[in-house]
């Protein structure tokens, strides 16, 4: 693509080793050429981040995605270098094809995945999101890995200088440039733009920075008809990247549709995760999913939280300890019993408390436990919060938290965290746990209960079943759909001796539970223990 020249004779430097013909100064064409890398670095770091944030988002466990993307994206980085050295005698037209390629690629890869996931739910197809994953981490890698090649060739061709020295001018600027892109991503795009039209304006920065350098300072390097197609491509990437820019929120709302059905009613982006709401009005059951996930069901909510709660508050409950549970739904059971005095609520997500406080059908799911002056709420990470909570206070603690084996979880189901809360119970206190699903993952849960009697808890380990499962309205999203069983697994524990299952006599008339069944669902958990487990702990998670 560049301008045919002589035959050199042997021995001579090669017909690309020559200096650029440049439009400016050399120090300036250096300076453009060290900016563009800058550029071009941070928007590279962006693309990686987003897909290790939208992979975690969209398939759960962040420690293996980031793992797969930025090993492979590493690997197909040295792949791209070795590749790139075929495009040394024509550095300036490789190197911006391959950034029009890159802001293509990046820009849309987490429309490409969230669309995937939407609309065919497939984790484990050809075209799933794991292996789409996969090949956008690979794909971006190759182009990034090309870059700095041909950019070290740019830069010699425009003043000669020791190796050494041109490899610390190019690296600074590529490392300097990774540390903006790594500390815009959370703290500018993500909560400003969001992930979609983040990455989309990622492309579009990065094609500007790859055209411009190519097609401004090094333009003579170009033939005319390779000008021509570098243009046209760019513009045709960055029309491709505004027309989804404009798109986006239909986009986002029919996939959101596909994910959860028609009946979405409320969708928001707190700090910390998506919330929708479905359901709720005219007679359909309400459903509240967190980042994707189903965390209440209205078909049987009753049965999860009328489990987890009344077993540990038989017996002394006048101070209780919720930590998670911002939707109220626990607090409402713990407030149906007499004599319940202070209902302290340790939530993470601010946003979850003020949806089921001010949310009508949610609120009145929740009976609007929120408006009892008994009940306080601390926004608070829950493990952080244990720490300087106070010794032997509550007579009830309830873990109402997300599923053990989500990374962000796995603190809250550590053998420290236990330990936490056993110093927080008040001597003869209960603490339940819900442990995640019992029979589908038996050896998450009966690693939970081996935590927790790692941190000196006597346990009581007990079962319910339940009657909707699934991660969402719309195609298989986990390892059951959205009408398969579900079950529940519980341990009921307590610092001093075994905990008995039972149920408060004076207790209210429950909907799902009796203590025939809480006896049944104890002897059936117990049948299945899977022994010889060992506990998680913070530096060793188990899940």
């Amino acid at each position: 693509m560049i301008e045919p020249h002589a035959p050199a004779p042997p021995g001579s430097p090669p017909p690309w080793a020559g200096p650029a013909r440049l439009p400016v100064q050399p120090e300036t064409g250096r300076f453009l050429v060290l900016a563009c890398v800058f550029v071009c670095a941070a928007c590279g770091l962006v693309y990686e981040l987003e897909l290790v944030a939208l992979a975690s988002y969209l398939i759960g466990d962040s420690v293996t995605q980031a793992s797969v993307v930025l090993s492979v994206m590493v690997f197909a980085m040295g792949i791209g270098s070795l590749a790139a050295k075929r495009l040394r005698w024509r550095a300036a037209a490789g190197f911006g094809a391959i950034e029009a390629t890159l802001a293509l690629v990046g820009g849309c890869s987490a429309m490409a995945l969230y669309a995937v996931f939407a609309w065919t739910g497939d984790w484990g197809g050809l075209w799933g999101p794991r292996w789409l994953l996969v090949a956008f981490s690979l794909t971006i890698g190759l182009l990034i890995g090309a870059e700095v090649p041909l950019l070290m060739e740019l830069i010699q061709r425009i003043r000669r200088q020791d190796a050494g020295g041109a490899v610390a001018d190019l690296f600074a600027a590529d490392y300097v440039g990774a540390l903006v892109g790594g500390l815009a991503f959370p703290f500018l795009l993500l909560p400003l733009l969001g992930q979609l039209t983040g990455a989309l304006i990622t492309g579009a920065v990065n094609a500007i920075a790859g055209g411009t350098l190519v097609l401004g300072l090094f333009r003579r390097d170009l033939t005319r008809r390779a000008r021509w197609l570098l243009l046209i491509a760019n513009l045709t990437v960055l029309g491709v990247l505004a027309s989804a820019a404009v798109l986006v929120d239909d986009f986002e709302q029919a996939a959101r549709h596909a994910v959860y059905g028609k009946d979405v009613r409320v969708a928001l982006q707190t700090g910390h995760q998506e919330v929708v709401l479905t359901g709720g009005t005219d007679g359909r059951p309400l459903d509240l999913f967190l980042d994707g996930r189903l965390r209440v069901s209205g078909r049987d909510e009753r049965r999860y939280h009328e489990a987890l709660v009344h077993p540990a508050m038989n017996g002394p409950h006048a101070r209780v300890l919720i930590l998670g549970g911002g939707d109220g739904l626990a607090a409402r059971e713990v407030l149906r019993h007499a004599g319940v005095r202070r209902v302290d609520v340790v939530e993470l997500d601010a946003g979850v408390v003020r949806l089921a406080c001010r949310d009508p059908a949610l609120s009145k799911l929740n009976g609007h436990a929120y408006d009892d002056p008994r009940v306080r709420v601390t926004t608070a990470d829950a493990f952080r919060w244990l720490r300087t909570a106070p010794v032997s206070t509550y007579d009830v603690v309830i873990s109402d938290l997300p599923d053990p084996g989500i990374t962000a979880s796995t603190k809250l189901y550590s053998q420290e965290f236990y330990g936490l809360a056993r110093r927080a119970l008040a001597p003869g206190g209960r603490l339940v746990v819900h442990a995640g699903p019992f029979a589908t993952r038996p050896h998450v849960f009966w690693t939970v209960e081996a935590t927790m009697r790692a941190a000196g808890l006597h346990t009581a380990p007990y079962r319910v079943g339940g009657r909707d499962a699934g991660f969402a309205a719309g195609p298989d999203r986990t390892a059951g759909t959205a009408r398969s069983p579900r079950d529940w697994g519980f341990v009921l524990a307590s610092a001093d001796t075994r905990p008995r299952l039972g149920l408060d006599p004076y207790e209210p008339r429950l909907r799902t539970l009796t203590r025939a069944t809480l006896a049944a669902d104890g002897r059936s958990a117990s049948a299945a223990r899977i022994d010889g487990l060992p506990a998680s702990t913070l530096v060793h998670p188990r899940y």
